[in-house]
């Protein structure tokens, strides 16, 4: 499988952008684990045209993350464009275009899986960023609108036509949101349309290695694309690699590895978040209140390394409401199984 001048192993395996979990540090861990491929958490077109820091800080990334997709979204066609081409300069793998998100703020106001209701002017932001910009275009939306509009079939063709390079289907519709189960029925049968040529990722529910082995060999997907299931176990893609290649996981992380990893993002977080990267001692700042350890609750909410021990609830509690390193990772250290 190749996207641009990208080329991939067998069974890719690529982590989903994520609004509030996809910075450097997560897509640096989650590429160690053997993602093949990491997006930015997706940016506003129009925020990033205004220069608007927060978006400005969620195109930045560092070399060791390539090969690194930049995702964006909008609903003005200029907007994009500008976008794209501000994105272009930093040079990342692929540029992405998000018509699937389903949240409300993004949806109502006619960008993300709102676009799903205006096919036109999805296609015509689609085509005008092909035209602009050099890189690779690529993007990723749902199976359509609801359940009485599924239009992935016809609209997978009509994305190709307009010169992108791989389409990513996310199995729901905009009304399921994140609810029921995913369908990727539809996702197979774009595949085995003959007429697309373009790589087809899947998304949807893939959380486990078996899982990952069912999806690609029974709808014949190019890559599978996770994205919740990675939340609080980015080792999730070791797992599913050992598992694609031979058939089983040999080589477990344990309880304590695990344990250390988390913390070791919670770290990487408070030096990007609350120091913008550069070096801390952070000896002298374990009692201080810090950004980063709230950023990183998600992860501890979601790991399911701490799932099924017995009376877990108070700990869990005060895991998540501590915003020192001190505090925090005296919690974390006492926790054993």
């Amino acid at each position: 499988m190749k996207i641009g001048n990208t080329d991939f192993p067998n069974y890719p395996l690529f982590l989903a952008p994520m609004e509030e979990v996809t910075d450097p540090p997560f897509r640096l861990l989650c590429k160690q684990f053997g993602a093949d491929l990491v997006y930015t958490e997706f940016v506003s077109s129009d925020a990033l045209i205004r220069k608007i820091e927060r978006s400005l800080q969620k195109i930045t990334f560092f070399e060791s993350e390539r090969p690194i997709a930049i995702q964006l979204y909008g609903q003005h066609v200029d907007a994009m464009v500008q976008a794209a081409l501000m994105a272009e300069e930093l040079q990342p793998d692929i540029i992405d275009l998000n018509f699937g998100c389903p949240v409300k703020k993004v949806a109502n106001k006619g960008a993300g899986a709102g676009l799903l209701k205006d096919i036109p002017k999805l296609l015509e932001i689609t085509k005008a960023v092909v035209k602009a910009v050099k890189l690779p275009v690529t993007v990723k939306t749902r199976l359509g609108w609801d359940e009485n509009n599924k239009i992935i079939l016809t609209l997978a063709e009509q994305l190709q036509d307009c010169g992108i390079q791989a389409l990513t289907i996310h199995a729901r519709t905009r009304s399921q949101m994140y609810r029921g189960e995913a369908d990727w029925t539809l996702i197979g049968e774009v595949k085995n349309n003959p007429r697309i040529k373009i790589p087809i990722i899947g998304n949807g529910d893939v959380t486990t290695p078996q899982k990952a082995k069912e999806y690609f060999d029974k709808y014949g997907v190019d890559a599978i694309m996770i994205g919740r299931g990675s939340l609080g176990q980015p080792w999730i893609f070791k797992e599913m690699k050992e598992f694609l290649e031979k058939g089983e996981i040999s080589s477990s992380l344990s309880f304590q590895q695990k344990r250390e990893i988390l913390k070791n993002y919670i770290l990487s977080c408070i030096q990007w978040i609350d120091f913008k990267n550069e070096e801390v001692n952070f000896e002298t700042i374990s009692n201080i209140r810090l950004k980063g350890i709230i950023h990183a609750r998600c992860h501890l909410a979601a790991t399911p390394i701490f799932k099924n021990i017995p009376n877990f609830k108070n700990t869990r509690i005060a895991m998540l409401r501590a915003d020192t390193i001190q505090e925090l990772f005296q919690i974390i250290d006492n926790v054993n199984i």
